[in-house]
């Protein structure tokens, strides 16, 4: 098993003295793995980034870096470059003034700094922004110059607190693009703060999913998202049915949906009859029932939403609301008001336990 580069060992924080804001926090990254910390506001994503950084101390727990404790080093002295949200950077310099100022403190030859941040500069695309006070660059220009402020000094680890939460849609995808490039170039071990859940799908080797203070799930993005832990993961990452099921026989793959009745499931060896459970199904398998299908259903149709390339169709099923993606020219036909019927394929159900 590769050496973890960067490890959290029970990592817990109490403002108070009684709740905790943070509890019993355990996560290991590789080098040069990218990770994204996502949960709602409160759920303890943004603590953890502090006290990796030190801006917090831990009530308890240890945080280890490349096999060192770094747990009581200051702030200034651990080596991690951080990016804000709101660019922090220092209003009366230029931006390769910006850039140099880490060097600076760090007293590296002029010569030598001036060419590492001008290097900076044009891996973010802006050696024609050298001069420029932030005032004279746009919102994604200024948050170029912070990523490449937090970089120039070769960090052991890149810590971003929501760098991209103040930019429009179009330039937040670019940036993500950018950041991904260039975190890949450099192959710095990244943790990334969001609530976004599409940022966090797009840009991450593992996800690890925050609230109440602890860690929900840690995996993939495709593994958070096909196999949820928990109905608050589904429910959190990108739109769900969750559609209560009792177990008939479980090595057999049976169950039954109230308003739908008997289901074919994935086998599930070990479990019970008569055992409840949440069936998950993301409303993109949901299809139009051909002849003869598994898993059909009736779907009383309320709402139509068009986007072009697809359609969410939103209704009722005995009772049980129900929502399924579909293609643009498959729902073409589809009206508020009329019936439809949908299936989908046994295997594209997920168990997860019941709520």
């Amino acid at each position: 098993m590769t050496k973890p580069y960067l490890e959290l060992r029970n990592l817990s924080k109490s403002y108070d003295g009684r709740s905790r804001a943070l509890d019993g926090v355990n996560l290991t990254a590789g080098k040069g793995e990218f990770i994204t910390f996502l949960g709602p506001s409160g759920s303890g994503k943004t603590t953890t980034l502090m006290l990796i950084a030190g801006f917090e101390g831990a009530t308890e727990g240890e945080i280890l870096v490349d096999g060192t404790s770094i747990t009581r080093v200051p702030p200034h002295k651990r080596g991690i470059g951080i990016v804000f949200q709101n660019y922090a950077l220092f209003p009366h310099r230029t931006a390769l003034q910006n850039i140099l100022f880490p060097l600076q403190m760090r007293k590296m030859p002029k010569a030598q700094a001036t060419e590492k941040a001008r290097h900076m500069l044009a891996l973010v695309g802006l050696e024609r922004f050298a001069d420029r006070h932030p005032r004279e660059m746009s919102g994604g220009q200024q948050q170029r110059v912070a990523l490449a402020r937090a970089l120039v000094f070769d960090p052991a680890l890149l810590l971003l607190d929501e760098p991209l939460g103040a930019l429009d849609k179009n330039l937040r995808e670019s940036l993500q693009i950018e950041i991904k490039r260039i975190q890949r170039s450099l192959g710095v071990t990244t943790i990334f703060v969001t609530h976004d859940q599409s940022e966090a799908m797009a840009m991450s080797d593992r996800i690890v999913i925050f609230e109440g203070g602890r860690i929900q799930q840690a995996g993939t993005p495709l593994e958070i998202y096909d196999r949820p832990v928990n109905d608050f993961v589904a429910r959190f990452v990108g739109d769900s049915n969750l559609l209560p099921i009792c177990l008939t026989d479980p090595a057999a793959g049976t169950g039954e949906i109230a308003g739908i009745g008997p289901v074919r499931i994935p086998a599930q060896p070990g479990r019970r009859a008569g055992e409840a459970a949440t069936l998950l199904l993301r409303p993109e398998v949901l299809g139009l029932a051909a002849e003869g299908a598994p898993n059909t259903c009736r779907l009383a149709v309320e709402t139509v939403v068009h986007f072009g390339d697809s359609a969410l169709v939103l209704g009722d099923v005995g009772g049980t609301p129900l929502r399924a993606r579909l293609p643009g020219l498959a729902a073409q036909g589809i009206s508020e008001g009329s019936e439809v019927a949908l299936s989908w394929n046994p295997a594209a159900g997920h168990l997860i336990p019941a709520a």
